[in-house]
C-alpha cells in the first residue's frame, strides 16, 4: 500500500513538474522568439518592399516622408499634453572615449582656457544619440521615394536631396514610450530578445495609450540600465530590439519618428536574414526618420511616476547642409 501511494505521489509530482516546465519553456519561447515566432524570410521582405512602400504618397519630390503627418494640428495636440512643465532629456552624454560600445567616439579638446572644440568623426556611431536622414541608407541603389542614389548623392558633395537640412525647423509632436522592460517586469531585456507586434500591443493595453499617425514611437528596453550594472558590450553584435515581423505593423501605425536605445534591428537570431532590415526599411521604404541610440532611462522614470506614457517631444537637428544625420538632444515635456 505504501509503495502504491509513493508511486502515485511521484507521478503527480512528475506531472506537475512537466506542466511547470512546459509553461516555463513557453514563456522562454515567447520572450526569445524561438519556436513560437518563425523568422521573417527574404521573400517576405522582398514582397514588402513593393506592398508597403510609401513612395509617391506625398509627391515625387517629397523629402519628409511620414513627417508630413506632423501637421500644425498635431503639434498643437502635442503641446496640449504639457501639464507639469517638466522636461526630460532623451540623449546619452556624448562619448569622447573609445570602448566596446563606442568604436568611434567624438573628439573633444580645450584649445584655450575659454575655448574648446568638438568633432564627430562618425555621426552614425553606436555611442552617439543622433537623428538619421533619408540619405543615410539605400535599397538596391535607391533612397527614399525611389530616388536613384547616383542622381542625388556624391562622395564629394554628399546628398543634394533628403538630407538632415530638411528638418532644420525641428520636430515637435506627440511622443509615446513603449517600455518593454517594464512590460516584462525586469530592469532590462537580455541582448537577443526579439520584440514582436503583440509585445507592443500588450504594452498599449497596460499603458492605455498607443502611437498613431504623426507620433514619435520611442522603444525602450533598458540598454543603459544594463550597461550601468554589467558594463559596456559590443552593441553592434547583439541587442534586444524589434523583430523584422514588426515592419507591416509600423506601416499601419503611420508614425513619424521611430526612436530606440540601440539599433532596434539587432536581436540577430541564428538563421535570420542579414542586414539592418527594420532600420533600413523604415527609412527607405516607409519614410520614417529614426532617432538612433537614445537614452530613455530618465523618460521611463518620469512617465512611471506620473503613470502617463504620452508627452510632447522636441527634436532639433543641427543645420548641416548635405548631412546624412545629426547629433541631437531630444527633449520630452510632461
Amino acid at each position: 500500500m505504501k509503495t502504491r501511494i509513493f508511486v502515485v505521489a511521484m507521478a503527480v509530482l512528475i506531472l506537475v513538474g512537466a506542466v511547470g516546465l512546459t509553461g516555463w519553456l513557453k514563456a522562454q519561447a515567447q520572450t526569445q522568439g524561438t519556436a513560437v515566432h518563425p523568422l521573417t524570410t527574404q521573400a517576405q521582405l522582398d514582397r514588402w518592399e513593393t506592398e508597403l512602400a510609401n513612395w509617391g504618397r506625398w509627391g515625387k519630390n517629397d523629402e519628409l516622408g511620414t513627417l508630413n503627418l506632423v501637421t500644425p494640428a498635431k503639434r498643437k495636440q502635442a503641446v496640449a499634453l504639457v501639464k507639469d512643465g517638466v522636461t526630460v532629456s532623451l540623449s546619452s552624454n556624448i562619448p569622447t572615449e573609445k570602448g566596446p560600445d563606442v568604436p568611434c567616439p567624438a573628439e573633444w579638446a580645450m584649445l584655450s582656457l575659454n575655448l574648446d572644440k568638438i568633432a564627430f568623426p562618425c555621426i552614425h556611431g553606436p555611442g552617439l544619440t543622433h537623428l538619421d536622414s533619408f540619405a543615410h541608407v539605400y535599397f538596391h541603389g535607391k533612397m527614399w521615394n525611389g530616388d536613384l542614389v547616383s542622381d542625388v548623392v556624391t562622395k564629394e558633395n554628399g546628398p543634394t536631396k533628403s538630407s538632415i537640412i530638411v528638418m532644420k525647423d525641428g520636430i515637435v509632436t506627440r511622443g509615446v514610450l513603449y517600455d518593454m522592460a517594464r512590460l516584462k517586469g525586469v530592469p532590462y531585456l537580455e541582448p537577443g530578445t526579439r520584440i514582436f507586434p503583440e509585445d507592443l500591443e500588450a504594452w498599449e493595453k497596460v499603458s492605455g495609450v498607443k502611437a498613431g499617425p504623426g507620433d514619435a514611437l520611442l522603444l525602450g528596453w533598458g540598454r543603459w540600465v544594463r550597461r550601468a550594472k554589467l558594463g559596456p558590450w559590443p552593441i553592434n553584435q547583439q541587442t534586444a530590439g524589434l523583430d523584422n515581423s514588426v515592419i507591416p505593423w509600423l506601416k499601419k501605425r503611420d508614425i513619424a519618428i521611430l526612436g530606440w536605445e540601440t539599433p532596434g534591428y539587432n536581436p540577430k537570431p541564428e538563421g535570420d536574414v542579414t542586414g539592418d532590415k527594420v532600420h533600413d526599411f523604415a527609412l527607405t521604404i516607409l519614410g520614417i526618420h529614426i532617432l538612433d541610440r537614445a537614452d530613455f532611462t530618465a523618460l521611463s522614470e518620469a512617465a512611471a511616476a506620473r503613470k502617463r506614457w504620452e508627452f510632447m517631444v522636441m527634436i532639433s537637428p543641427l543645420a548641416i547642409p548635405h548631412g546624412t544625420g545629426s547629433p541631437v538632444n531630444p527633449i520630452a515635456m510632461f
